[in-house]
């Protein structure tokens, strides 16, 4: 009789994403993001941002107009300004594109000055209210849903707006089914594989465009600091993290991205070279407690890894880690543990080597424990924290 082990997890997908009317505010006033030749993802957007949650009403030229949830009144000029359109005609041939895609409905009065919009499916991704009072625009939130904004940036060539945009509402925050997303905010394009890594051809395919325009819009996102692109060697791929988010999103403080913790998180090699230079403190006591016949890493590179690992607790906001009064204490654990890196093939049937990393204050007391993890890829090593 054969026993099996069973372990089932729910799969949670988010059907829409919260966006704040003032972030959008933001990036239409944003001149050095081009709009211009996009998808359509940000007109649409822009359009929700206007809509009414409840009915209310609205005087233009001395008459008095019903609005009710998912539409607005206003003039074509304004329309024109929010889509940074020269002319009025082509904000009108915006509104006949998304119209014509199904995605609103729009109605011409007033001598062709005035524009009544509705958002088509607004009361299924946003709550209708009852009651009846003004709307302001410049603040609170409204849903889009994912599945809408995937089917515009999937049409045509997108603008650099259309992709702030899109990673934006591909951004995931703590969810434990994505990897990284514990570290920051990270873009996670829902391919199912629970890692955010991407290559830029899979992105230039998603908007439309080369793989040089992709490189070039991303670097460009990361000058503005509106990402933090890392790149990974070989064929690993990019991870994206968004700036400013968790300000945005949840009014707490945005958290800084390390590197080399972001590339433990996704479970990337860390690489060693034998002159390379440990960047603790001189003074740090490193003591390892390892017998050399248990262990199959030269002592110089364990003293590397850990320097680095130094870096990352630092950056995690364990201020202490690089103390000059802080000593490294490595150990065994005792025991074994079977554990598989997803992607990785140890060579050599050699099994992952488990330590107990201590960090003591001045050599008397214990601050912190951590189990550290290594395993030698390819002649590398391979840390996990």
């Amino acid at each position: 009789m054969s026993e099996y082990q069973l372990e089932l997890k729910q799969l949670v997908d988010y059907p829409r994403c919260r966006i704040y009317r003032e972030f959008i505010r933001t990036l239409m006033k944003d001149q050095s993001i081009r709009v211009s030749g996009g998808s359509g993802l940000f007109y649409f957007i822009t359009l929700c941002s206007y809509a009414n949650f409840r009915t209310s009403y609205k005087r233009i030229e001395g008459i008095t107009y019903t609005i009710y949830p998912g539409e607005w009144v206003c003039r074509i000029g304004e329309v024109s300004e929010w889509f940074r359109t020269r002319f009025q005609h082509q904000a009108w041939s915006i509104l006949d594109t998304l119209q014509e895609q199904h995605y609103i409905t729009y109605t011409k009065f007033g001598r062709g000055n005035l524009v009544k919009f509705k958002i088509k499916g607004w009361q299924k991704f946003n709550t209708i209210l009852d009651y009846n009072a003004p709307c302001q625009k410049d603040t609170g939130f409204f849903f889009i849903p994912i599945a809408k904004a995937t089917e515009l940036v999937s049409s045509v060539r997108c603008s650099e707006m259309d992709i702030v945009l899109d990673l934006w509402i591909n951004t995931v925050y703590n969810e434990e089914q994505v990897q990284g997303s514990e570290v920051g905010p990270v873009v996670y394009l829902r391919n199912g594989t629970g890692s955010p890594l991407v290559g830029y051809a899979d992105l230039a395919r998603r908007w439309g465009l080369s793989k040089s325009t992709v490189g070039r819009i991303l670097n460009k996102l990361s000058e503005l600091q509106h990402i933090s692109l890392l790149s990974f060697p070989g064929r690993h791929g990019s991870a994206i993290y968004i700036q400013n988010y968790l300000s945005t999103m949840f009014d707490i403080t945005d958290v800084l991205i390390d590197k080399d913790e972001i590339a433990m998180s996704l479970c990337i090699p860390t690489s060693v070279s034998d002159d390379e230079p440990m960047n603790i403190t001189d003074s740090v006591d490193i003591e390892i407690c390892v017998p050399k016949s248990e262990i199959s890493v030269p002592e110089s590179h364990i003293k590397i890894v850990l320097s680095k690992t130094a870096q990352i607790l630092a950056a995690g906001g364990f201020y202490c880690c690089e103390c000059s009064h802080s000593k490294y204490k490595l150990s065994p654990l005792s025991g074994s543990k079977e554990i598989v890196f997803e992607g990785m093939t140890l060579p050599d049937r050699k099994k992952p080597e488990r330590f107990l990393l201590e960090i003591y204050c001045k050599a008397e007391k214990r601050i912190f424990a951590f189990e550290l993890t290594m395993a030698l890829i390819d002649g590398q090593k391979k840390e996990e924290l």
